[in-house]
């Protein structure tokens, strides 16, 4: 019994010595484990703490709006402008007929070469001819007459004062004489009218020219100053001769820049069919008064065509340069601000807050406008401002991308004051002599 009491006595202790490396090593698990959930539970907590920190700045941040800002410029030192322009021979004249008939033949075909009083084409007239015919005979007619009034007035005459006629029958065959005489000329000019329209069966160039265009053709029955009338009753002129030797340049200008217009007024023109060369154009003429509907000048220059290389009713670009003003201030079209108030833009300041200021628009340059009042050239103003923005509120200023949007710098200090002959006047063009030829005349 004791040695089975000592033998169990022996196992109890080694089964509790072999326990109690096992719970220990299950607590230190347990606390190893709950130290890592701990450490998890605090990296959480700081870490969305810090995210809830960084999203509430970049709210924060996000809530102010991000502008870019730009500086007034001064103006350019040489004003550009191209417009479209219509090219139109010196002379152009549409030739009607002036006789009722048909076309017996033509003689000269598109793009002929003609002198003045070249016949194109000749009308056969056989109502005309026996109008004329008729005319003739009715002035022999009235000769006949007049001549037996005149005798009979002079018998009648010879026997005044016998007791064989009265004074009053001598009056009335003077009078009878003095209207046959008046019936002569009534019939003379008749016949001259009939003569003059015999002339116009032949048609005939008015001037040295070139033919533009021909719908006359044999056979064809024209209308006296209607010219040929087709199917459908319209009339067209029976030839078209244009004078090519000089050229006229119509441009329509903008009253924002009329100023540009003066004697020495010059344009480069640029047309399709010659795209690697350029025609110097020299003022000729303007309107002096706006189209109502267009608010454009017509503007007319010109430009040699001896060679004959330019046609009429050509399109071209005309390129025109101007002195411009340095001394005046602009901006771009976007910085503008069109509200119930006015013409605004928007100017921040030192701390970064806006403030909306009228200001007062001059010439429109194309991308830019001349700005007469309201900013100065140290302002910063917003480029491209949204239209919610409002006064006094605060903006996040950031930069532009480069090369596309780099807002322009803050402009230099004001050098020092030029001579006064350095500064041209507005109106003013690159000296050159005018164009010999005056409005309506042959160069």
């Amino acid at each position: 019994m004791s040695a089975q009491n000592e033998g169990g006595h022996d196992h109890a202790e080694r089964h509790d010595s072999q326990n109690v490396p096992s719970s220990s090593r299950r607590k230190l698990g347990i606390a190893v484990v709950g130290g890592v959930a701990v450490i998890l539970a605090v990296v959480g907590i700081v870490e969305r703490h810090s995210h809830y920190m960084n999203l509430a700045q970049e709210t924060a941040k996000d809530a102010i709006p991000a502008v870019q800002v730009i500086y007034p410029q001064p103006g350019p030192t040489e004003r550009k402008l191209s417009l479209p322009a219509n090219i139109a021979a010196w002379y152009q004249a549409p030739i009607y007929a002036q006789v009722s008939g048909y076309v017996k033949m033509w003689y000269k075909d598109f793009g002929a070469v003609v002198k003045t009083g070249d016949v194109l084409a000749e009308i056969d007239t056989p109502g005309l001819d026996a109008q004329y015919a008729a005319a003739k005979a009715n002035l022999n007619v009235a000769q006949a007459r007049y001549k037996l009034a005149q005798i009979t007035a002079k018998r009648w005459k010879a026997l005044q004062g016998t007791q064989a006629v009265s004074q009053q029958e001598v009056d009335v065959q003077a009078a009878n004489a003095e209207a046959q005489k008046a019936q002569v000329e009534a019939a003379e000019h008749d016949v001259e009218r009939f003569a003059a329209l015999e002339g116009f069966k032949k048609i005939v160039a008015p001037f040295d020219g070139v033919v533009t265009s021909r719908f006359a053709d044999v056979g064809d029955y024209v209308n006296a100053g209607r010219g040929d009338v087709d199917a459908h009753g319209n009339a067209t002129e029976l030839f078209s001769v244009a004078d090519v030797h000089a050229m006229r340049v119509f441009v329509a200008v903008p009253q924002d820049y009329a100023d540009i217009i003066s004697p020495r007024l010059e344009a480069d023109l640029s047309i399709p069919q010659y795209p690697d060369r350029t025609f110097k154009a020299k003022f000729l003429a303007t309107a002096t008064a706006f189209n109502a509907s267009t608010r454009t000048v017509t503007t007319e220059l010109t430009l040699d065509n001896k060679s004959g290389e330019l046609w009429p009713n050509s399109y071209a670009t005309a390129h025109f340069r101007a002195p411009g003003d340095p001394d005046m201030l602009i901006l771009p079209e976007g910085a503008l601000v069109f509200r119930a108030e006015g013409t605004q833009v928007a100017l921040v300041d030192d701390t970064n807050h806006v403030h909306l200021v009228n200001v007062t628009v001059g010439t429109n340059l194309g991308t830019t406008l001349q700005i007469l009042r309201g900013v100065k050239k140290t302002d910063r103003v917003i480029n491209n401002p949204s239209a919610g923005l409002l006064d006094g509120q605060e903006v996040r200023i950031v930069k532009g991308t480069p090369g596309y949007n780099v807002p322009p710098k803050k402009p230099a200090p004001k050098p020092e004051a030029q001579d006064d002959a350095s500064k041209n006047d507005t109106r003013a063009m690159p000296e050159d002599d005018r164009p010999g030829p005056e409005a309506g005349g042959r160069q």
